[in-house]
């Protein structure tokens, strides 16, 4: 009789379960997103950038999946055939990451010499920090680093300098690592986030779009750094007051200002809190979905599809999918092309063919204040060109 039929004699101690556990729901969940992004992919870090611009739209499941597998965008969108120009050129990053290195040069003088005149005037002058040494094994092991870095730099005192530390946040119901350019623990304990950009201050300002978004980037290490804190008894002051640095009018020169993100901060907790959770999304495609870039057009298209897209023209300054959504999105005959606000507006309707059905009095309820606007307008512009026809000679 084989040996695992046979049955264990009276008083022996009973064979060990050699049936292995089963998968917890996060292994099960990352080796689902796994194969969503296709067999030996690496995974696409989800950035502050990107994490941003997912807040600015939390009814997008697409990109939601997407960024959550870490599915390469950009050479997805190319894969079908609408690749984007969206991101920075090279030139752009070499300039960044060499003005970057001008001001941490020399253990990040300059740059605590900012912080203290910008947030904190009444410290101690920052003529020495200590700048710990945050490597370790895999983002994990990255934030373990630097939650312990965090805490003994409370605990000891004075000036420190965390360069390019690793934080985690959970994101619907999956954690991204995020790697602000800098994080400053003050003397008094309380911690910065620093933001350093190779757009120029002229005259001390800068272009407000640009501030905007690195606002909103600020805000998102903002909330990692929260939980961090949170987990620390007595937690340390967080401070809304993040440092944007940037090099001054048309030089090479560091230059700071201020800026205050708590307005940032809660549309962005707001926004990721109504994410739907990637295991859910996840859940609802079908069997054998891939994202892997290399797989046929028609392949890549069907699963993309397979995800409900929230588009509006806003998506082109953000996500690397935008042409390509703005593609179905026109061939639907949407009215999310037209924007947002107009979307909102039309309430039911929900294709251009719709509203000018419901303008032309051929559709739609006239009780509906959206119909009745339109049947409004409709009229208001008849009688506009039967006025301008009677002035034509």
């Amino acid at each position: 009789m084989s040996a695992f039929h046979r049955s264990a004699s009276p008083g022996s101690p009973p064979e060990p379960n050699r049936t292995p556990p089963p998968p917890t729901r996060g292994t099960a969940l990352r080796h689902q997103l796994a194969e969503l992004r296709g067999p030996d992919v690496p995974a696409k870090a989800l950035d502050a950038r990107a994490l941003a611009a997912l807040a600015a739209n939390p009814g997008c499941r697409r990109r939601a999946i997407l960024d959550g597998a870490g599915v390469d965008k950009t050479a997805l969108a190319s894969a079908l055939g609408a690749p984007s120009a969206f991101g920075q050129s090279q030139f752009a990053l070499t300039r960044g990451n060499a003005f970057e290195a001008k001001v941490k040069a020399d253990g990040g003088a300059e740059l605590l010499r900012l912080v203290r005149k910008h947030l904190d005037p009444g410290a101690e002058p920052a003529e020495r920090a200590a700048v710990p040494d945050l490597s370790a094994i895999g983002p994990e092991g990255r934030t373990a680093r630097t939650a312990l870095a965090l805490r003994e730099a409370g605990e000891a005192g004075g000036w420190v300098l965390l360069d390019h530390p690793m934080l985690a946040l959970q994101v619907a119901g999956s954690p991204a690592f995020l790697e602000p350019d800098a994080v400053v623990v003050h003397p008094d304990g309380s911690w910065t986030v620093v933001e350093i950009k190779s757009f120029p201050m002229l005259d001390g300002s800068a272009d407000p779009a640009k501030v905007g978004a690195a606002a909103r980037q600020a805000a998102v290490y903002v909330l990692a750094l929260e939980e961090v804190a949170a987990r620390l008894d007595p937690a340390p002051r967080v401070r809304h007051d993040v440092l944007l640095v940037c090099p001054k009018d048309f030089s090479n020169l560091p230059t700071a200002a201020a800026v205050d993100v708590r307005k940032q901060r809660a549309v962005t907790a707001r926004q990721l809190a109504r994410l739907t959770r990637i295991q859910d999304i996840a859940d609802t495609l079908p069997e054998g979905t891939c994202f892997a870039p290399g797989l046929p057009a028609e392949q890549l298209t069907a699963a993309v599809e397979a995800v409900p897209a929230a588009y509006a023209p806003e998506c082109l300054s953000a996500c690397e999918l935008a042409f390509h959504c703005r593609q179905r999105s026109r061939a639907a005959d949407e009215v999310t092309t037209l924007g947002r606000a107009v979307r909102a507006e039309l309430g039911g309707l929900t294709t251009v063919e719709d509203v000018l059905s419901a303008a032309r009095g051929d559709s739609g309820d006239p009780d509906d204040p959206a119909v009745a606007a339109l049947r409004r307008a409709a009229a208001l512009r008849a009688e506009a060109l039967s006025a301008q026809g009677a002035m034509c000679p």
